[in-house]
């Protein structure tokens, strides 16, 4: 790969352990588990004394929180890690990152000490893929799909995420929703083998010792959830770990981050849900859901820890948090460690790009819109906050562009000195110097939208009538209905376009089958998934080595995917690309992301690369199995000759 002012090999393949200072790898026995070998055992460090006098370098003005005591330092490669000097036969076949099943070659077999543990038939990668296909096609439940996939996924990961990969459309509604949410409902039934971390309340003041306990050192990417506001399910606890999982699982499929370098996590502070408290299948701890400074001290010392054992830029994505402590997590981390929460920004980039691509159907500006959420959470406020934004790039006023939002919250209208109360700092932004307005229908036939979105898990609340009027008031209404799982869709397609005479632009959360207008016109309606968002933009935080993660460039992730969808998709009802376009939205929307950040001189990785795009597809996991036996060449034999007396 050509950069700037040197060259280096674009696979990355040298001793990052060593470039570093890091202690030798060799000597350990490979991990049997589904995870990679274990590290070097790390020097004695207690944890007690880390966070007692380990204190921030910077804690305010927007500065990196800069730890004193890290594990690693300097930019690392981006190999795998693996050493073939330690590497058996039988652990090439019990390891999912190496397990390549019977694709190994009758030599690579002979070589390694495996020939007869296998048929003897020798298949290609192409043919487990079709064998994947039938097996999977054998299950009707959806949840056993999902639970086929995970164990493949455990035992062969390069089939798993290629055929995940090449079966996107397919697939993806079994990897993530609406399947991950009924998973994430039964996970005490379909857990089966170690798959991320577990911190638990418990483990405060031990959190970096858990961390150390991963048998990865080269971590870049980490979700994690505390496991309250699980899609529209509510308190899952420690079962809300299925959405982690999934994440990274498409942070890979979609976006090709290693999947050693992913790690899914999640604390496990409690849960209120007495569903699960009472369940015996229940898997967390069974204790009443930590508040106040208890919780707050584990999440700090989690995010100093990470720092400590990761690096500064290591990415670590919050999900599914409860509202309460979604923003104020967001608001207190950002700026000093490399973080984004998907339910909040994610959910709004992908929003925003959905109507960006809606103007070239209304044929307006985004500020000539007046938009209706139907709730007033995590999601619609950052979808809120995003547009006020994109309607500031378009020249309008910050004050100009609120008032053209309205949300609607359990209470109604958001309105200002609200009897019921109910109003935060991000509510009262967008507060309306109004009466009480109860419900979602009178707040339509006041503001008349040309916007309606729907993010607050209320299946149905876009009622027929409610439909109806945004086609009166609107030749072309744009209806988000973006609720997750499918049953808590505001509406369905069909709905909004049967009672709109087809004229509806919708898009959805959950996915939605065709449908067949009137003028014989099939629409198909695009899935406003953050799967559009989120994989590309981490793909372009680590390539660029980026550590604030700013909401311009959650904005540049909504305007690249916007550019990218066709006339073709538009002329089809859909505001989205297809599914399975979606690895390349993923590569062109981290372009603009390194594009931007060295731009901006955000960029940590340096030199800056001359082709950005070659550059990040050489950062890619590659889902082609490698050669199992070490190249073997010759060496000259005409050395010099020693006679012995």
């Amino acid at each position: 790969m050509e950069f700037l002012s040197r060259k280096v090999k674009s696979n990355g393949q040298f001793d990052t352990n060593q470039l570093n200072g890091a202690p030798g790898v060799f000597g350990k026995k490979r991990s049997e588990t589904t995870m990679s070998p274990a590290p070097p055992a790390p020097r004695d460090k207690t944890v007690a004394p880390f966070i007692s006098s380990k204190q921030s370098l910077a804690v305010s003005g927007g500065k990196n929180t800069y730890e004193m005591d890290r594990d690693r330092l300097g930019v690392w490669g981006c190999g795998d890690s693996q050493s073939n000097s330690r590497l058996s036969g039988l652990d090439r076949l019990k390891h999912p990152g190496l397990n390549k099943g019977m694709a190994f070659t009758i030599e690579e077999r002979q070589v390694m000490g495996i020939h007869g543990l296998l048929p003897p038939r020798v298949k290609s990668q192409e043919e487990q893929v079709h064998l994947c296909k039938l097996s999977i096609e054998r299950y009707e439940d959806p949840l056993n799909k999902y639970i086929y996939l995970m164990g493949l996924l455990d035992r062969n990961e390069h089939l798993f995420y290629r055929f995940v990969g090449e079966n996107v459309a397919d697939m993806m509604p079994i990897v993530y929703t609406p399947t991950v949410g009924l998973a994430c409902q039964k996970y005490g039934l379909v857990y089966r083998r170690p798959r991320g971390l577990f911190i638990t309340i418990n483990d405060k003041g031990h959190v970096y010792e858990m961390l150390s306990n991963w048998p990865e050192t080269d971590v870049r990417a980490i979700v994690v959830t505390d496991g309250e506001r699980i899609l529209g399910l509510g308190d899952l606890g420690a079962c809300g770990m299925g959405i982690p999982v999934g994440k990274l699982a498409l942070y890979t499929a979609l976006a090709g981050i290693k999947p050693h370098q992913c790690l899914p996590i999640t604390l496990d502070v409690g849960t209120n849900n007495e569903a699960m408290l009472s369940d015996p299948l229940y898997i967390g701890l069974r204790r009443r859901r930590a508040r106040g400074a208890e919780y707050d001290e584990l999440v700090d010392e989690f995010m100093r820890a990470v720092v400590r054992r990761f690096g500064q830029n290591c990415l670590i994505q919050f999900e599914d948090f409860g509202n309460a402590n979604a923003f104020r997590l967001l608001e207190k981390y950002r700026g000093k460690y490399c973080t984004f929460n998907d339910d909040i920004q994610g959910t709004a980039a992908v929003a925003v790009a959905g109507l960006l691509a809606s103007l070239r159907l209304t044929r307006k500006r985004l500020s000539d819109n007046v938009f209706v959420f139907q709730g007033a959470g995590e999601a619609s406020l950052g979808i809120a906050e995003l547009c006020v934004m994109a309607m500031q790039a378009e020249g309008t006023s910050e004050a100009a562009a609120r008032e053209r939002v309205w949300l609607v919250d359990s209470k109604g209208l958001v309105v200002r000195e609200r009897p019921e109360g109910g109003l935060n700092p991000h509510k009262e932004r967008f507060a309306k110097p109004l009466p009480p307005v109860r419900s979602l229908a009178e707040v339509v036939d006041l503001a008349k939208p040309s916007v309606l979105i729907g993010a607050a898990a209320i299946g149905g609340a876009f009622t027929p009538a409610i439909l109806r009027a945004m086609a009166a008031n609107n030749e072309r209404p744009v209806v988000f209905a973006l609720s997750n799982p499918t049953s808590k869709a505001e509406c369905t397609a069909e709905a909004a376009y049967s009672n709109t005479d087809d004229r509806a632009i919708f898009a959805s959360g959950s996915p939605f089958p065709a449908y067949r207008a009137k003028d014989g016109r099939e629409l198909r309606p695009g899935q406003g998934n953050n799967s559009y968002i989120f994989p590309g933009l981490a793909l372009g935080v680590l390539c660029a080595g980026i550590v604030d993660i700013t909401d311009d460039f959650m904005l540049l992730a909504a305007e690249a995917l916007a550019e990218i969808v066709s006339d073709d998709d538009l002329s089809h009802g859909s505001l989205y690309p297809p599914l399975e376009d979606i690895q390349n939205c993923s590569v062109k929307i981290a372009k603009k992301i390194v594009d931007h950040a060295y731009k901006t001189g955000k960029a940590t990785v340096l030199p800056q690369p001359i082709d950005t795009e070659a550059f990040i597809r050489a950062q890619m996991y590659d889902v082609r199995y490698s050669p199992a036996i070490p190249p073997v060449y010759s060496w000259p034999d005409d050395g010099p000759t020693v006679h012995q007396m």
